[in-house]
């Protein structure tokens, strides 16, 4: 990702092309093997699964309080 004009943007940038390539835990298998496969799909390398994810990071602030909610109803 190239970013100009201004160190802020730079550093958003920057964080946000981290969680990109990072990888993390499978939620099937619980091996840290999930990459970023296109925009907002994410595959493991070990199991085989797809996830719909956020576009920079598997998970999103909103897709964890939504975890949270269903797991406190059940």
């Amino acid at each position: 990702m190239v970013s100009r004009y201004g160190r802020r943007i730079r550093n958003l940038a920057e964080k946000a092309d981290l969680q990109r390539r990072a990888s993390y835990e499978c939620p099937k298998c619980n091996k840290v093997k999930v990459r970023r496969k296109c925009y907002a799909i994410w595959k493991c390398r070990s199991c085989g699964s797809v996830f719909a994810g956020g576009a920079y990071s598997f998970t999103t602030p909103f897709g964890e309080t939504a975890k949270r909610l269903l797991k406190e109803s059940s």
